[in-house]
């Protein structure tokens, strides 16, 4: 066997398995347990508070694959990621994304530390689920109360899995625990070929049929699964199933087109997600109501939808799956300001910002169409820019805007709730291209908006909390993984590819739009099943901004080509609210280019350990 390197899988899993044992993932009771790397079977594996504790670490150890996900969201066209606030060489939050190019292009070859820790978290879960059917074996516990812990664990690996297929294509799958190097187990991992992605799917949908069986309707405390969580994943395993059998993956060898299949898929898909919108009570935060839009360069007011976003809708019923993160001083805190916010606001560091082009998808309130395309101006050259009308940098461009547009973003003039050492510093006006310096508006003096990281013209409202007391790496929100309203739109999606526009897929999309305080849908919108396609997409755009689910929606799709161009072709500019041309990408790009976007490579250090790990095509 080759010599075993810090690169590897094997090594990821052996370190998870051992640092993470016991690291809470919702519970802070669990904070009290000391961790250790080996667990004898005979001082462990007793009760069912030890089932539990061991769960808590298979939660720990999926949770960094996926709160951190907004970063996919700079793949798309309408976010910029310019780099992450990860750190590598340790087992903490967001190490899975270390190194991972979240550009519009030439992103799939860095993602191997996401292939290890994926597979990381597939062993925690392994460990749980083989170890309390031993439980359940020897009749120790009450085995109902057993079952639902394996339904919680089954449920992340069918997640973990789902994001491996859905990057990688055909995976090794294994359902063994590795547990130190010399064992059966990890001679078998390290042998193993990769499974075609449909015997990898039919499995995922196994470990979520039991997770069906057996969660309850609402899960044991704030994080836990339920079943609403297990049928929207298997709805959404379905959907994405649908779409690659319906629009194709060249790039993966031995993957086939089949309509019938996409069909078949989409019938499932759909059939999940209405028992999730009908069977459980559950409802879009505040019902779904608007909420207060406050006027132009004030946030003391803001849309229920900022809120959504923030530790205020921690357990509110929309929030169907998540993970939770523990707040000050717990070194489990979610750094969403961190990612999101600027300098003005504990140093922050905005590595991820809304593009220029996100502001013109925000319909207008009394049409509820798409409005006149904004014009970048630039201020220091055109004394009217400011003034113009539909100028980029005109606030009076925003009026009757979806609520949507002032909860996520900022633009010139619009204020945050500055912050240092965890003390409120007042309110913080934006303006591009002015960091840090003292303006006067309307006779109150104020130091603007430190956001060096900027190059576009806005930056994101949207996951930065608008009051003290936290630091920027100290959040407890719990992230979402699946809420109601992707439900709303993945159920609208599934019965449209089968059937057209439906009545109660309509009404599920208008009520997403409602949340905004825009018209429903227009009878052009909904004329066929192109056109409720094109409504649906902008709906995900807008409402699911930020949340890493765009680059995932564009690759199923087979979008790239609409998006940036076709091969060859000139590529397309991202320009800023000034007018100016900022990146550009796809020029020229060839063929490879787009077939290596549109599949991920297996990691070569994962190959050299196992030779018998193919790579997908493009990346050969």
């Amino acid at each position: 066997m080759k010599k075993i390197t810090n690169h590897t899988i094997l090594t990821t899993i052996l370190i998870l398995s051992g640092a993470m044992l016991f690291m809470p993932a919702c519970r802070k009771g669990l904070l009290d347990q000391s961790p250790t790397t080996e667990v004898l079977q005979n001082e462990f594996w007793l009760t069912e508070s030890d089932a539990t504790v061991a769960l808590m670490g298979a939660y720990a150890a999926t949770r960094p694959c996926f709160d951190r996900d907004y970063y996919f969201d700079g793949q798309g066209e309408f976010v910029r990621a310019r780099g992450t606030s990860t750190t590598s060489g340790n087992l903490r939050l967001g190490d899975a994304y270390n190194g991972g190019n979240f550009g519009p292009s030439g992103y799939a070859s860095s993602f191997d530390k996401m292939y290890r820790y994926l597979y990381g978290s597939v062993n925690r879960t392994n460990y749980v689920v083989n170890n309390i059917n031993r439980m359940i074996e020897s009749n120790v516990g009450n085995r109902a109360t057993l079952e639902v812990l394996i339904g919680e664990a089954k449920l992340l690996r069918a997640l973990t899995y789902f994001k491996l297929i859905s990057m990688y294509g055909d995976v090794p799958y294994f359902t063994k625990t590795v547990s130190n190097v010399a064992s059966e187990a990890n001679k078998d991992m390290l042998s193993q070929t990769r499974l075609p992605i449909g015997q990898v799917k039919d499995s995922i949908l196994l470990d979520i049929d039991y997770a069906v069986s057996k969660l309850p309707v609402k899960g044991a405390a704030l994080g836990r699964l339920s079943k609403p969580a297990a049928l929207s994943l298997r709805g959404k395993v379905n959907l994405y199933w649908g779409s690659w059998k319906k629009n194709g993956w060249p790039e993966l060898e031995g993957f086939t087109q089949d309509i019938s299949a996409a069909n078949a898929a989409f019938t499932a898909a759909a059939a999940d997600f209405k028992s999730v919108i009908n069977d459980f009570g559950l409802t879009l935060y505040m019902g779904g109501d608007p909420g207060y839009l406050g006027q132009l360069g004030t946030a003391d007011s803001l849309p229920n939808y900022y809120h959504l976003f923030t530790p205020k809708a921690n357990g509110n019923p929309e929030m169907i799956f998540v993970f939770t993160h523990g707040g000050n001083a717990t070194s489990q805190g979610e750094e969403l300001m961190r990612d999101f916010a600027g300098r003005s606001h504990e140093g922050s560091q905005c590595w991820v910002s809304p593009r220029y082009e996100i502001a013109d998808r925000y319909q207008t309130l009394t049409t509820g169409e798409f409005a006149t395309k904004l014009v970048g101006m630039n201020p220091t050259t055109n004394g009217s820019a400011r003034t113009a009308p539909n100028s980029a940098v005109n606030p009076q461009s925003y009026l009757n805007r979806d609520y949507r547009l002032k909860a996520t973003l900022q633009w010139d003039y619009e204020v945050s709730v500055g912050m240092v050492s965890l003390q409120s510093t007042g309110m913080c006006p934006f303006i591009y291209q002015t960091w840090g310096a003292n303006v006067t508006i309307n006779g109150t003096p104020y130091i603007t908006y430190n956001t060096d990281g900027v190059n576009s013209g806005y930056v994101f409202r949207k996951f930065v909390r608008n009051y003290s007391g936290q630091g920027r790496s100290d959040g407890d929100f719990a992230w979402p993984v699946i809420r109601l309203a992707d439900v709303f739109l993945m159920y609208a999606e599934a019965t449209n590819e089968v059937n057209g526009p439906q009545a109660d897929a309509i009404e599920a999309v208008n009520k997403v739009r409602r949340r905004g305080k825009l018209p429903d849908l227009t009878p052009a919108m909904i004329a066929d099943k192109t056109a409720f396609f094109n409504a649906i997409e902008q709906e995900r755009i807008v409402e699911l901004i930020g949340e890493g689910q765009r680059s995932f929606d564009i690759r199923r799709w087979r979008a790239i080509e609409r998006i940036w161009g076709a091969p060859g072709t000139a590529g397309v500019w991202r320009r800023d609210t000034w007018g100016a041309d900022r990146e550009r990408y796809y020029q020229n790009a060839s063929d490879r280019t787009y077939e290596q976007n549109y599949i991920f490579r297996i990691p070569p250090s994962e190959r050299d350990l196992n030779p018998n790990l193919t790579q997908n095509t493009p990346w050969r």
